[in-house]
This record gives structure tokens, C-alpha cells and sequence, in this order.
């Protein structure tokens, strides 16, 4: 069975567009705050996970993009980023069992620094035409909660007031988007939509029916469960 997801990529593509024109209208009317240049890969490094209609189109375009060996290579990079990552995320979830502040933890997590596998040794990325959106938005003011952020390059400075993207709200689209697709799909795994992944494992993930749990179940994958 294939699954034709083009009307959801399209949703997803137009909330790319909200946030490209997001990003000029803030860089136009602070231009001399925002450092974003060639080669500049600070935000290459930055930790945080897409909603499964970002993870799928972006799966669908690098699969696309990519040839065979170059896509290997690729593949390569994103298993040794995919490692750190659960790494750090598995020791984040112990301290916090542990009684450890939930704030101080994601604050520490913001601070951690992975390389991401489609940066080459040029200092570029290798798939700057379908960058996630938090890329897309590195480098301007963004809230997230009620809490801004903003690169630690840019000149926008602390106690200044400036024209800041919900990015809070553009996360709700991505999951609206993505809860509709599992609707659509008739997935088994209803709370697919509230499962969140890094970068590197949206581009080691294979997207089949098995995965996105359609069509007939196979009896012998589940007789002990």
C-alpha cells in the first residue's frame, strides 16, 4: 500500500512559508541584531525534535535527495548523532527520577551540543533547503511557553523589547497537522502524533505500514504480546 502523503506535506509546507516570512519580517526590522551568515553553523548544533508530519516530509525529501552512497554516509553520521542524543536524553530521565528540577534539567538539555549529520566539512548544511523549522527560526527572538530565547550570537539584547515568533503556537500547527494524518492513515497507534524525535531519527526511520501501523497486523509479531 502506498501512502500518498502530498495534501499533509503541503499543510506542513505552508506553515514553512509562515515561518520563512516570519524570520525576514524580524531580521528586516533588526538587521543589525541578526548575525545569521554563510558558514554560520552555531544553530547545527542545537538539540530539539520534530513532530511527526516534520519527520516524515523531511524523511521523504532527504530519501529523495540522496543517492545510495552519499545517502550511506549520511546515514553514518546520523546513527553517531542518533547515540549521543538518546545518551543524553537517558541521563536527563534518570536525574529527573532522581528528584532533580524539571527547569534546571531542560535548561542544562538546551545547552548540550550535537553535531547535526547533515553539516559538512564546509560548514554548511547538506539539506538547507528543507531545514526543519526551529533552523529555519535560529538566529530571532522566539518564545516558547511563555519564555523567550534567541541565539547567543545575535545582538538582541536582554531587557529590550522586540518582535519575538510564537514558536509555541507553530508547534500546535505541526501536531494538529500530524494528528489529523494519523486519523487519516486509520494508524493503530493512535498517540503516534504525540511522539517526538530528533533530526537523526527522522532520517534512520523507515516510514512503512509496520511503522505507521496500518494494514494487517502480522500474528506472529504479536502472539506474546
Amino acid at each position: 500500500m502506498d501512502i500518498d502523503f502530498t495534501p499533509f506535506f503541503k499543510k506542513y509546507e505552508e506553515v514553512l512559508a509562515m515561518a520563512d516570512k516570519a524570520f525576514e519580517r524580524v531580521k528586516n526590522e533588526n538587521s543589525e541584531c541578526v548575525k545569521c551568515k554563510t558558514k554560520c553553523s552555531d544553530c547545527c548544533y542545537a538539540l530539539f525534535d520534530l513532530y511527526l508530519i516534520e519527520a516524515l516530509y523531511i524523511n521523504d525529501k532527504f530519501n529523495k535527495k540522496f543517492k545510495e552512497g552519499e545517502r550511506e554516509q549520511l546515514i553514518e553520521k546520523s546513527n553517531i548523532a542518533d547515540r549521543t542524543i538518546y545518551k543524553l536524553k537517558r541521563k536527563a530521565y534518570k536525574d529527573l527520577e532522581s528528584g532533580k528540577d524539571e527547569n534546571e534539567l531542560l535548561s542544562k538539555m538546551a545547552e548540550e551540543r550535537v553535531r547535526c549529520p547533515l553539516l559538512n566539512d564546509d560548514g554548511m548544511c547538506d539539506f538547507y533547503e528543507y531545514r526543519p523549522i526551529t533552523c529555519r527560526l535560529y538566529g530571532i527572538p522566539i518564545s516558547i511557553g511563555g519564555v523567550s530565547h534567541t541565539c547567543g550570537l545575535s545582538a538582541f539584547t536582554e531587557g529590550r523589547q522586540y518582535p519575538t515568533v510564537n514558536l509555541g503556537k507553530i508547534h500546535n500547527k505541526l501536531y494538529e497537522i500530524s494528528v489529523e494524518l494519523v486519523k487519516e492513515i486509520k494508524s493503530r497507534h493512535v498517540k503516534m502524533a504525540d511522539v517526538l524525535v530528533p533530526l537523526s531519527m527522522a532520517l534512520l526511520t523507515i516510514y512503512d505500514e509496520g511503522y505507521l501501523g496500518i494494514g494487517d497486523i502480522d500474528k506472529t509479531d504479536t502472539k506474546d504480546k
